[in-house]
Parts: C-alpha cells; sequence; structure tokens
C-alpha cells in the first residue's frame, strides 16, 4: 500500500533539492511549498490509518525556514567535497550522481521530521533513503556538517548516534550498538544513548564497528578497516584491527 507512495515521497525531495541546487537556488521558494504540502498530504494519510494526538500537519513557516538551512548547508559542502575525492569531475556529477548526497539530503528531512515527533513519516523517508542507496541512517541519528560517504554500500548508522563535522565514512561500516537480550524482568530504555559518538575530522575506513553508547572515537582519529571498537578512542589515535597505535 505504501510502496508507491513513499517511494514518489523520496523521489520528490530528492528532485526538489537537486533543482534547487543545480539552478542556484531559482524558484526555492516555491519548489520548498510544494514539498511541504507533499509532506503534509502523507502526514493526513498516515494519521487517518494511525490515529494520533498531536497535529497531522507540521508548520509551514518553520519547516521551510529549515529547508532552506539545508539547502545552503549542501552548497557549502559540495564546494568542499572535491578535496575529499580525486574522481569528482564537477559539482553537478555529485549532484547526480552520488549516492552520498541522496542519503544526507533524505537523512535531514527525516531528522527534521523524527525532531518533530513524526517518527513513522521519518522512517518511512529513511528506509526509502536505504533502499535507494544502500546506506542505512535512522532518522534520530545527528550528523554534523561535510559528512562525506565514499561508496557507501552497506553502511549502518544507529539512532543515537552523534557525528560531528568533516568526518569521512568508507563502505561497510557500522555505527551500532550491543545486543539487547529481554526477559520478562528486564526493563530496557531505548531512547538512552546506545550509540557511538564520533568526533570532528574522523576517518573510518571499510568494514569498521563501532558500538556502543558510551564509545567516543576522538577528534583527528583513523579508524583501519576491519577494525572492532568497543571502547573509547583517545583523540589523535590511529586504530587498525586488533589494536591501538598512540598518535598518528
Amino acid at each position: 500500500m505504501w510502496s508507491i507512495p513513499s517511494r514518489q515521497l523520496a523521489d520528490k525531495i530528492l528532485q526538489s533539492y537537486k533543482v534547487v541546487l543545480l539552478s542556484d537556488a531559482k524558484n526555492m521558494e516555491t519548489i520548498f511549498d510544494e514539498l511541504i504540502y507533499d509532506l503534509n498530504s502523507m502526514l493526513t494519510k498516515l494519521n487517518e490509518i494511525i490515529p494520533t494526538n498531536e497535529s497531522p500537519t507540521f508548520c509551514h513557516r518553520d519547516a521551510k525556514e529549515k529547508f532552506r538551512i539545508i539547502f545552503y548547508d549542501l552548497v557549502d559542502e559540495i564546494g568542499q567535497v572535491h578535496e575529499r575525492d580525486p574522481a569528482i569531475t564537477c559539482k553537478e556529477e555529485v549532484i547526480l550522481c552520488y549516492p552520498y548526497i541522496k542519503a544526507i539530503i533524505l537523512h535531514r528531512i527525516s531528522h527534521y521530521l523524527y525532531l518533530n515527533k513524526f517518527n513513522i513519516l521519518a522512517r518511512i523517508i529513511s528506509e526509502e533513503s536505504h533502499s535507494m542507496t544502500g546506506i542505512d541512517i535512522h532518522p534520530g541519528a545527528k550528523i554534523g556538517k561535510n559528512l562525506f560517504i565514499d561508496h557507501g554500500t552497506g553502511i549502518v548508522i544507529g539512532e543515537t548516534t552523534i557525528i560531528g563535522n568533516n568526518v569521512t565514512i568508507y563502505q561497510g561500516v557500522t555505527l551500532g550498538t550491543y545486543s539487547f537480550r529481554k526477559n520478562i524482568s528486564d526493563c530496557v530504555d531505548f531512547k538512552t544513548k546506545r550509540h557511538p559518538t564520533i568526533e570532528d575530522n574522523v576517518t573510518i575506513y571499510a568494514n569498521a564497528t563501532i558500538l556502543g553508547g558510551n564509545t567516543i572515537v576522538g577528534k583527528n582519529s583513523i579508524i583501519g578497516s576491519n577494525a572492532w571498537v568497543a571502547k573509547s578512542v583517545e583523540a589523535n589515535s590511529l586504530v587498525k584491527a586488533n589494536c591501538i597505535i598512540g598518535a598518528h
């Protein structure tokens, strides 16, 4: 029932941002008005099936301002991406071809919805993003500016993950949590911090796994391929599989 309209909504979000990014924001106001209308229409449909005590729509003015901020952040990030991937030939290639840009756009919209407690629609958008890009980012994850995801396939970023600025992540990386075993006497608060914090300027290479809400990867660190990190790492560290090697 939802597969067609949810994919259409995700496509509309991406198309809206592609148009404004490629046209230097011409007609941005009208494009964002239409996008907000489509999002509110989906919220109304969801509310008919899953009634809640919350308003079925969000504030148009607030949403529009947030979408503008997302646009200007993307302009800055796309302008800097050449420094991190020499394969890029022009900004248009990034906008039209790179899956991580799709994932970032859809995450920022879904994160806005998540913060406003429209959790189901946020998850619908994030799952469409996962299907499109192979990058699985929970809408609750807090992501700073200039996240660069190279290749991207198989990346998992959990709900309470915090990522700072200028972080680079390669394919197959998991920013996850430990398994929970529940029985009748257990009471697990799933809203506690369960996923790691990645500070500024960290690089995480392919297939690394970083687990736990108390795990912090300090600024300027490098996490090598296939590393398993389950405790905090000091700033400026180099972590290889099975060992931590001081400052780099």
